[in-house]
């Protein structure tokens, strides 16, 4: 039972002495506000994003030249610079360019950290949403239409609500990978759950447990946002039928 005693007195040391699982616990804490926050910005950045790209491709041959077709190409250029920018550049990167760089002479890590993730999300939600909304059938801008609609109101009472419930799914699994994603927070000394394992380890010199028990604690929470997510898919295609 050696074996035992070791392993006991490991969990002593790297989680009861001196109350070191609160470095796990004020992580995840961290962590999950981080994911929460940057999941919302997410959303509202790709909605945008998406609807300024899917009117671009859905009205340009329709629009006239002018300033309201100037604007709309204006728009959909600069979407285009910030999904390719976004998307073609590591997050951990973007991360460190933020609090480094951009907000410098910020020390509040935590919003800037939820900043960085929400702009590098929302070029994948854009990307997730504007596939909803050109998955809806033609016919139901023209429903719109013939109801006196406008475009804009034909997006928002029709279009939208419809390619919202169609990529849900896509959306809560967007926030799964968030979640992981928020592990490189430490890099620019936000104490994230990541984080708290490190400070354990670098306290006690054994990576062992710390590293195993954030392993375990993300691993625990992937597994019930899974779960929710295939609630969610289930209940979606039920309320179908």
């Amino acid at each position: 039972m050696e074996w035992f005693d070791r392993l006991k007195a490991d969990f002593y040391l790297n989680f009861i002495q001196e109350d070191r699982w609160r470095f796990l616990t004020s992580g995840l804490l961290n962590t999950l506000q981080i994911t929460l926050f940057a999941v919302l910005l997410g959303i509202a950045i790709g909605v945008v994003v998406a609807i300024v790209r899917s009117t671009y491709d859905k009205t340009r041959d329709e629009l006239r030249p002018g300033a309201g077709r100037f604007f709309l190409s204006l728009a959909n250029g600069l979407c285009q610079v910030y999904l390719t920018v976004i998307r073609g550049t590591p997050v951990v990167v973007q991360l460190m360019i933020m609090y480094y760089i951009i907000f410098a002479s910020s020390r509040n890590g935590v919003a800037v950290a939820t900043l960085a993730f929400g702009v590098n999300s929302g070029a994948y939600v854009a990307e997730i949403f504007r596939a909803g909304i050109m998955s809806i059938d033609q016919g139901q801008f023209e429903a719109g239409r013939s109801l006196g609609f406008n475009y804009v109101r034909t997006m928002q009472y029709i279009i939208v609500p419809q390619a919202f419930k169609n990529v849900l799914p896509s959306l809560a699994n967007e926030f799964i990978v968030l979640l992981k994603e928020t592990s490189v927070a430490g890099y620019v000394t936000v104490r994230d759950l990541t984080m708290g394992g490190n400070i354990i380890r670098s306290v006690t010199y054994s990576p062992f447990l710390p590293l195993l028990a954030v392993a375990l604690v993300y691993l625990v929470m992937v597994m019930f946002f899974t779960w929710l997510v295939g609630k969610l898919e289930r209940r979606l295609r039920n309320s179908e039928r």
